[in-house]
């Protein structure tokens, strides 16, 4: 049986560019829960930024992979450093990302922790996180 990824959908009113907009940049939506410091860019292919949170506890350093205007993006880990992990490097070579349609007059958003799987040491907090933040920007999209 193939061993699932992390994911979560929600649909949200506002139109896909918007969404697209908001998502393309990790400032407006991956913050506000565990005193998150984010540097670098992410709005070009080949951009890269650096994701510190917890008073260092989680340290990655993400590069945008694959940006399709108002339909995708994906972001390579390609560096990780999560202190709580005995294998601090667990989400080196994950890819993070979202799929934006249109789904019955709203906007539909897929994101998907590619790598991220119940076999990671980290998984459950790590989803638990991701959950939190996810809901949060589903909140705010609606």
């Amino acid at each position: 049986m193939p061993t699932k990824n992390f994911s979560y959908t929600f649909t949200t009113s506002n139109p896909i560019d918007e969404v697209f907009n908001i998502l393309i940049d990790p400032k407006k939506w991956w913050y506000g829960l565990h005193n998150e410091i984010i540097t670098g860019k992410s709005e070009q292919l080949n951009d890269v930024f650096v994701f510190d949170a917890g008073n260092g506890v989680h340290h990655t350093k993400q590069k945008l992979i694959e940006v399709i205007p108002d339909k995708k993006i994906v972001w390579e880990v390609t560096d990780s450093n999560l202190t709580f992990a005995s294998k601090t490097d667990e989400w080196t070579g994950t890819k993070i990302g979202f799929d934006i349609s249109p789904k019955d007059n709203n906007t539909q958003v897929v994101f998907t922790h590619n790598g991220l799987t119940p076999e990671f040491e980290c998984y459950g907090d790590c989803s638990s996180a991701w959950t939190q933040y996810l809901e949060k920007l589903e909140k705010e999209l609606n």
